[in-house]
C-alpha cells in the first residue's frame, strides 16, 4: 500500500511543541498550501501537520508563522464520536521529513526564501587521487 504525501506551504501560526505523558516530543502546526487552480482570487488548504522526536524539537525551534516549508509523510486519519452520537473523521499528516526553505530577515515579521547554492563549474576533465577521473555527463555514452 502507498501513503505517501508531499507538501509546500507556509506556516499558519507559530508550532506548538509539546511532550507525550512518556517524555516524547511532538510538534503541531497548520501548513497552508495554495491549490494549483483558483476561484476567483487565491485558495488555500490548511492541512494540519505532526512531527515527532528531534524533528518536532527542530520544528518548535526554527519555524515560525510565515515560514516556507516541506513535509514529506502519510495521512493518517482518526474517527471520534461527536457530543451528539455521530462519527466523525480528521485527519493530519504524520511528517516523516520537514525540509526548511525559507530563512529569517532582518524583519522579524518576514520571511525570505533561501537562495539557491551556486553550483561548482567542473572543467571537462579532472584528475582525482591519480587513478579516477571525473567526466562531464556529455562524455558519458549512455
Amino acid at each position: 500500500m502507498i501513503n505517501n504525501v508531499v507538501l509546500v506551504g507556509r506556516l499558519t501560526k507559530d508550532p506548538e511543541l509539546n511532550e507525550t505523558a512518556n517524555g516524547i516530543a511532538f510538534c503541531k502546526f497548520t501548513l497552508a498550501v495554495d491549490r494549483p487552480y483558483k476561484n476567483d482570487g487565491k485558495t488555500a488548504d490548511f492541512i494540519p501537520i505532526i512531527t515527532w522526536r528531534v524533528q518536532a524539537e527542530n520544528c518548535g525551534k526554527y519555524l515560525k508563522k510565515g515560514s516556507l516549508a516541506g513535509v514529506e509523510g502519510s495521512i493518517e486519519i482518526n474517527t471520534y464520536e461527536a457530543n451528539d452520537g455521530t462519527k466523525r473523521y480528521s485527519f493530519q499528516i504524520n511528517a516523516n521529513r520537514v525540509k526548511f526553505l525559507s530563512t529569517k530577515s532582518n524583519n522579524d515579521d518576514e520571511y525570505e526564501e533561501k537562495p539557491q547554492q551556486a553550483e561548482q563549474t567542473l572543467p571537462n576533465k579532472k584528475k582525482f587521487d591519480d587513478h579516477l577521473t571525473l567526466l562531464e555527463t556529455d562524455d558519458l555514452p549512455f
